[in-house]
């Protein structure tokens, strides 16, 4: 994360948080669960009273005494009863994500059942829930599939817990960010200006977890880490194997799987080769749950041989002159940010690289010998990973010189076509 990029905090009602439970107002009861007071002493709401567009004219600007979060209770909200309602709603969906997680159903829904929910995570699960349904659907799906790899590997009943708690609060930052930056269309539509706000809701959903709740520090950690990778090309730190925790690997997987299921696309097989794809990206103790199962669902191409091949050499010379484009661009570099911007670009494009050539894309005769639809997600997974580059390479450099960020431009636009 650019050290430049803002991240909010908890001394002020954060603007879309807030909005976001004053929607789920509407049709829950969240109420202050005891008196608010700006830090002057000055009390802006009573305790017992509801919220209401009123509270929001108040908090404007006003550093607080504490912070809103901890001041508001949703009485009608999630409990651990209504998740259980919500894991059993999924489990009775035909979907390719149920098949990872009906072996251990029942062992998820007696779990669910006994989660600890803090009432500031309470509150935010309800407020996604009442004004960001999707956003609430995929905190469920995380936790039970979390759940479902901790079962896999044996956990004890204590880690499975934390694993759910894991899922279902990673997102929790989220709600910090303006929605139409959310993660849900990130990877289709979101500008770089848009992405620059993303970035930043597994930092804020670690702070929230630290300051704002007693869950163990374990979980803060495995959310900041939800969207790292272990070759450093994730964000928001850019951290690598040594430096990540096995909860944040674990979640990793789980967010990687899920990304792909609520995809164009949503296969379990291509799920396992986006895991795959790139070695050394994810930590392939956790893989082997979801390769297993998507063995039971095979590939189905939706391109012909033709179509396919045509987009192999199409994605080679896009690696190659990615590559000289970077390499030309070092040599004319006006400032330091920009040759760091550069090493980052790189390396991620020489991960890439070496998907490549572990895929055996780059031979007729191994590519042919392969399967149709597994040639074509790996392909697929490829030029997806090429696109993020760009994004993550403005994203290191920061405000640069004129020249350089055109200049940068230009490569991005060579890396997206």
């Amino acid at each position: 994360m650019n050290a430049r990029t803002q991240i909010p905090g908890f001394s002020t009602a954060n603007p879309h948080a807030l909005a976001t439970i004053l929607e789920a107002s509407q049709t829950k009861s969240i109420i202050a669960s005891r008196d608010i007071f700006d830090i002057s002493g000055t009390k802006l709401w009573a305790r017992d009273l509801p919220v209401s567009q009123a509270l929001q004219r108040k908090l404007l600007d006003r550093q607080l005494r504490q912070p809103l979060e901890s001041c508001l209770l949703a009485e009608d909200g999630v409990t651990a009863h209504s998740l259980v309602q919500s894991l059993q709603a999924l489990l009775e969906r035909d979907t390719p994500l149920v098949s990872l997680l009906r072996p251990h159903a029942a062992k998820l829904i007696r779990e669910a059942a006994q989660l600890p929910l803090h009432s500031v995570a309470q509150l935010l699960l309800t407020a996604g829930q009442a004004a960001r349904p999707a956003s609430f659907d995929h905190a469920v799906h995380a936790m039970a599939l979390n759940g479902s790899l901790t079962i896999s590997h044996g956990g004890s009943t204590q880690e499975l817990r934390i694993a759910m708690l894991c899922g279902l609060l990673h997102d929790l930052g989220e709600m910090y960010i303006a929605p139409e930056h959310g993660e849900a269309d990130a990877d289709q539509s979101l500008d770089f200006q848009s992405y620059q706000h993303l970035v930043v809701h597994p930092h804020v959903g670690m702070l929230l977890l630290e300051q704002l709740t007693d869950y163990p520090a374990v979980m803060a950690r495995a959310v900041a880490e939800h969207h790292e990778r272990l070759d450093g090309s994730g964000y928001p730190h850019c951290l690598e194997r040594a430096q990540l925790s096995p909860q944040g690997r674990q979640l990793a997987v789980t967010e990687g799987v899920l990304a792909v299921l609520r995809s164009e696309c949503p296969q379990l097989a291509r799920a396992s080769v986006a895991l795959r794809v790139v070695p050394g990206e994810f930590d392939l103790s956790w893989v082997g749950a979801v390769s297993h199962a998507a063995r039971q669902s095979p590939l189905k191409a939706r391109l012909s041989e033709d179509e396919i091949h045509q987009r192999r050499v199409a994605l080679d010379a896009s690696l190659q002159m990615a590559h000289a484009g970077m390499v030309a661009l070092a040599s004319t570099a006006q400032s330091q940010a920009l040759m760091d911007a550069l090493g980052l670009a790189l390396h991620l494009l020489g991960r890439l690289r070496l998907g490549w050539n572990a895929s055996g894309l780059w031979s007729d005769e191994a590519a042919g010998a392969a399967d149709a639809a597994e040639v074509e997600a790996i392909e697929h997974e490829l030029q997806f990973r090429l696109r993020g580059i760009h994004r993550a390479t403005l994203l290191r450099a920061g405000k640069l010189p004129a020249g350089d960020l055109q200049s940068l431009n230009l490569l991005g636009e060579q890396l997206s076509g």
